[in-house]
């Protein structure tokens, strides 16, 4: 965290004295545990990691009456859906921020709500400033409400007014018959080549899956083939012609992905990003109350409430592999800890090649691993305001109220596509964008709780950074040096940001490996590119959950359906697991 000016170490202490007078600020004790250590040496399944999907995973794996202990090497659980006060008084979705992917079938099944899940839902969704433009047609706002947003992009153009709607028509019919393929396992390639008849057999339902999906595309599946294939460029050139409308979409197609609205394959990134549905609402998104590390402890709460043991400070040193079998786990302090499976909720990368003696897995398949891409050109940088910014697009009409503007993304350098591309290019050279993409969220706009009274938590997911700045290790220095060009960034569309700002903390590609153990720093455990999506992700032969080793899972983003804070990779390693745990 950069140092604070004599100003903000002055306001600082005013808001914390407040807050601490008004008792406002508590205590965030992000887990309740059975114990501090991991006290019993035996269970039926060990799940390695309390990120989300690890949490699911031991949700299922205890309401079917297992025995199951999950170990998490951080001082607390979630992952990268974790609230962390790293300012004091100040909560912050240290790395996720926003919640819409989540399925439906999880929120159901394991009551979430009952355990504590609250969410606020965003209206409007976008919001794009344009520098240097004032009155109309100086920012674009998108959201629900389609006689506001059909005003909005007319301001720029008429016709992508009109079409704009039919585009979201053909997304909700594309996600609506992608659907199902978030809920069920991918085909299993090797399975299908086997000439064992059962092995074929197991993976029939998901080719009928698969097949009912294709036939519920019909005259979509040109579009959808589109999508999966083609740079986002050429899809929204094809529907739209005003710059502002196209950048704000385009932002969709890379967020999280080393890819240029211009890269082949651009276009599923953003269908994936669509493919949410919150309170009944498909494509919603929200923040959730308490931050992002309360959708993990409502998880969190349901496994424990079946029985579930959830130990933190407990990193695993190793997966124990016996005569082509999982025996249990060795932690980091020496101690054994023995189970029938283990479901891994680390990224491939960790789970086949740190946690797992090299010579205890296939040749190909430890090759296969190491051929993943984990690029990453991420960096979040979490800030400490003492009021919320001020858009000279859209100037606060009073002191501290947020605004509609304020409540959703907002979206900066995105006046036009060709930006986004050229901050792009700087990655590829290896160093930080001069201008970077930024999608910025202020959650406390909607939930009081995270900061203390008048004062707010920014978020800024920050693109493009390279994992090695020009060859070389990021500094401290380096680090401050980008968040200033991002800041400066942000004082441009609205002054005064800079001086508000109490305090930062700043995630480079390296500090997200280091810090949640995402390899490389992608928050997808692993691309999201054609070549490492559905029956093939992370590869094909890891596709089915199983992690080629009797008892072995993978369980994380790294398996299918992929990253975002979705469930579904827990959940079907967790089903993967119960299908099989009679034979272990």
């Amino acid at each position: 965290m950069a140092a604070l000016t004599c100003k903000q170490t002055m306001y600082f202490k005013h808001v914390l004295n407040c807050a601490i007078k008004n008792k406002r600020i508590l205590h965030f004790n992000p887990t309740r545990h059975r114990s501090k250590s991991a006290g019993s040496s035996s269970y039926d399944a060990i799940v390695v990691g309390a990120g989300h999907n690890g949490l699911v995973s031991a949700a299922y794996l205890a309401k079917s009456g297992l025995r199951v202990c999950v170990l998490e090497r951080r001082h607390v659980i979630g992952g990268a859906a974790v609230t962390e006060e790293i300012v004091p008084g100040f909560k912050f979705s240290r790395a996720s921020y926003v919640l819409s992917l989540l399925r439906p079938k999880i929120v159901e099944d394991l009551e979430l709500k009952k355990y504590g899940l609250k969410v606020y839902l965003r209206n409007p969704s976008s919001y794009t400033p344009l520098l240097g433009r004032t009155g109309r047609g100086s920012s674009l706002t998108l959201g629900p409400d389609q006689a506001e947003t059909h005003r909005q992009i007319a301001q720029f153009s008429e016709k992508d007014a009109k079409r704009f709607f039919e585009y979201e028509a053909l997304l909700d019919d594309i996600v609506t018959a992608v659907d199902p393929l978030l809920d069920s396992p991918p085909p299993h390639l090797p399975s299908l080549t086997s000439s064992n008849i059962r092995e074929k057999l197991k993976t029939l339902p998901a080719i009928k899956t698969l097949l009912k999906s294709l036939h519920t595309l019909g005259t979509d599946s040109d579009a959808f083939y589109e999508f999966m294939t083609a740079p986002t460029t050429k899809i929204l050139n094809k529907w739209f012609e005003s710059e502002p409308l196209k950048a704000t979409l385009a932002t969709d197609a890379v967020i999280g992905a080393m890819m240029s609205p211009e890269s082949p394959g651009s276009g599923y990134v953003l269908l994936h990003h669509v493919m949410g549905c919150l309170e009944g609402k498909k494509g919603a998104w929200g923040y959730v109350e308490g931050g992002m590390g309360a959708v993990s402890q409502a998880i969190a709460n349901c496994a424990m409430d079946h029985g579930a043991d959830i130990f933190t400070s407990q990193p695993v040193k190793e997966i124990v592999i016996e005569n082509d079998a999982v025996k249990g786990v060795l932690l980091e302090d020496g101690k054994e800890i023995w189970a029938k499976a283990v479901i891994s909720n680390a990224t491939p990368k960790v789970t086949f090649l740190d946690l797992i003696q090299e010579n205890k897995l296939p040749k190909d398949l430890v090759e296969s691993v190491r051929a993943i891409d984990f690029t990453s050109p991420v960096t979040k940088i979490n800030v400490a305001l003492s009021r919320l910014p001020d858009f000279t697009a859209d100037p606060n009409v009073s002191k501290n109220e947020p605004m509609p503007h304020h409540q959703c993304t907002i979206h900066l350098n995105c006046e036009n596509t060709r930006l986004i591309h050229d901050a792009f290019l700087d990655a590829q050279s290896g160093t930080y964008s001069k201008k970077p993409m930024i999608e910025m969220v202020i959650p406390s706009s909607k939930d009081p709780t995270l900061a203390p009274q008048g004062a707010h938590v920014c978020l800024m997911f920050t693109q493009y950074t390279p994992y090695r700045l020009n060859g070389q290790d990021w500094t401290e220095q380096d680090k401050n040096n980008y968040a200033d060009i991002v800041f400066d960034t942000v004082e441009q569309y609205a002054p005064g940001f800079k001086e508000s700002v109490v305090g930062r903390d700043i995630l480079t590609p390296p500090d997200l490996e280091r810090v949640f153990g995402l390899t490389g720093g992608n928050i997808f455990h692993g691309a999201i590119s054609l070549d490492q999506l559905f029956m093939c992700r992370p590869t094909s032969q890891l596709s089915n959950y199983r992690g080629a080793i009797q008892g072995l899972y993978l369980g994380g983003s790294g398996a299918h359906p992929g990253g975002g804070v979705l469930g579904s990779p827990g959940r079907l390693a967790a089903e993967t697991l119960l299908s099989d745990f009679k034979k272990l």
